[in-house]
């Protein structure tokens, strides 16, 4: 099946860069196309994002052509067939066209071909297998330009197979539907993921965590998440993603509020409040330092942040933990009080505690661990009277703590 875009919807995807690029290899004696998610995207009517080419020259053919035309190449995966070129800035990824010949659920040993269809193949989903050359021309073997408008997530040929040459794929279905997709999620994708599920463990942690943390990322992921749980998807991700009451109470709160939340955020919120199960999961996806304290910090705050008539103890956990993080806590308990203290919250400008290092030092204290357990006692003391403390004050206190030692 082959279809042409109107003329706005062409430019917003043959930008000039891509036409240049399109262009050097032509002269070369190639074909090329602007292939999978970008052409999938303008389809739809979304904004794009990085736009790949797919093309029949071999890599080093490639790397000569776009060299030819003083175009800045890089060989980033050539044993995978890609080079990417460097236009004002901005890269493209250009892949050889290929099929594959032998995959284990995680990697896939290619062949190099020159069969667009071969190519197209190969891919997950139906509306990722577009192409579409300089003219404008769309190459859809496999009805994806249907399914895309039609927000239907189908997989290329059979489920099963598709799923068995990159387990990954089950996690990706699942992303693919929160983000495209319309009504139930196709059955037969459904069925092969929830026979296929128990693979997922054979994936590395961090292709895990990074494919979760982008499906949580989609505008609205319940009905994803819903579809996980129901299928039994989710407990292989981890045995804690069972009750999505608290995540869908966050996305509930982010409606009402228009403030949006990253994925890792949503995904502390698809946990129950317990730390262990937090650290747990963090430890079991492999997640970056940063993600780690996220999940930590908001399995306990969002229930430290109910206190309703101790709005001094709110204040004191705002100070602590700081805005970002007691804004996500109070739309994730959802309670009356929270919606009424968020509007504290974002506007909160933190005190600043008003005495220094060398304040400390100017009334006898030396650099080292003595001075910083005065300051941190100096700290606490200002804090639990309510920020309310001037420079003086904090410094007689400082004074006291000094003759007590």
């Amino acid at each position: 099946m082959t279809i042409c875009l109107d003329q706005i919807d062409l430019n917003k995807i043959l930008t000039g860069d891509v036409r240049a690029l399109l262009s050097a290899i032509k002269d070369a004696g190639g074909r090329a196309f602007v292939v999978g998610g970008a052409v999938r995207d303008v389809i739809v009517k979304r904004a794009i994002g990085d736009i790949d080419i797919a093309t029949d020259l071999p890599p080093n053919r490639v790397i000569d052509a776009l060299s030819d035309k003083d175009i800045k190449v890089v060989p980033t995966g050539l044993k995978h067939g890609t080079v990417t070129a460097v236009l004002r800035g901005k890269g493209y990824e250009i892949t050889t066209l290929r099929r594959d010949e032998e995959t284990d659920g995680r990697h896939a040993n290619v062949a190099f071909t020159d069969d667009l269809r071969e190519d197209a193949a190969r891919r997950d989903f139906t509306f990722n297998a577009l192409y579409i050359d300089e003219s404008g021309e769309v190459q859809d073997f496999f009805g994806g330009v249907e399914d895309a408008r039609a927000g239907c997530v189908r997989f290329i040929g059979d489920a099963r197979a598709r799923i068995r040459e990159d387990v990954l794929r089950i996690l990706r279905f699942f992303r693919f539907y929160a983000y495209f997709g319309q009504g139930l999620p196709d059955a037969e994708a459904v069925s092969a993921c929830k026979e296929l599920a128990h693979l997922i463990p054979k994936l590395s942690a961090e292709r895990v965590a990074k494919e979760m943390i982008k499906l949580l990322a989609a505008r609205d992921p319940i009905g994803a998440c819903k579809a996980m749980i129901e299928c039994g998807v989710a407990s292989f991700v981890s045995d804690a993603l069972v009750d999505k009451q608290r995540l869908e109470t966050l996305i509930e709160a982010e409606r009402e509020t228009g403030i949006a939340s990253e994925g890792i955020v949503r995904l502390s919120a698809w946990l129950p409040f317990d730390t262990a199960a937090a650290e747990r999961v963090a430890e079991a996806l492999k997640l970056s330092k940063r993600d780690r304290e996220i999940l930590r910090v908001l399995s306990f705050l969002p229930e430290e942040l109910r206190k309703e008539d101790d709005k001094k103890a709110s204040r004191r956990k705002l100070y602590e933990y700081g805005v970002e993080f007691s804004k996500h806590a109070l739309l994730m308990n959802g309670s009356a009080f929270a919606k009424r203290y968020l509007s504290v919250v974002v506007a909160w400008e933190s005190p600043v505690f008003p005495v220094k290092g060398k304040d400390a030092m100017k009334v006898g204290f030396v650099s080292g661990e003595e001075l910083g357990l005065a300051l941190q006692h100096v700290e606490k003391w200002w804090i639990s009277r309510d920020f309310q403390d001037g420079k003086e004050a904090c410094l007689e206190r400082l004074k006291e703590v000094r003759k007590n030692h």
